[in-house]
């Protein structure tokens, strides 16, 4: 049993607090903290590489679904140097309206890779 298993509530929040930093600059400093310098982001919509090109793909999230916030749905898993664990994206104090899972690839306890699948999506999301 690996007893240096990363905190995965730990990990999965600061990842869901960048998705939430709407401000580029306070979320540019969280990437820098918290996923490594070479860091890949993948899902079925979008991808980038680095700290620039993650902080843009958020930034566009936040400018196609203003006011949206993502939460954490159910518990983070990991084992090794890997994590998993579903969010949710809605309006604040309204129903979620897009679910999704993330599989993470952690380096030197850093985020290194991130794999995004979508669980659920509104038509005309």
């Amino acid at each position: 049993m690996n007893t240096a298993a990363p905190d995965a509530a730990r990990i999965a929040e600061q990842y869901i607090a960048v998705w939430n930093e709407t401000d580029a600059e306070r979320r540019l400093k969280l990437l820098e903290t918290h996923w490594s310098a070479d860091a890949r982001y993948v899902d079925p919509v979008m991808q980038g590489s680095g700290h620039a090109q993650i902080s843009a793909l958020v930034g566009g999230v936040h400018q196609r679904y203003p006011g949206f916030r993502f939460k954490l749905k159910g518990q983070a898993d990991a084992h090794g140097e890997h994590l998993r664990f579903s969010w949710t994206l809605g309006p604040s104090g309204a129903e979620d309206l897009v679910e999704g899972t993330d599989f993470v690839q952690l380096e030197s306890g850093k985020l290194r890779a991130v794999t995004g699948f979508l669980d659920k999506v509104p038509v005309g999301a």
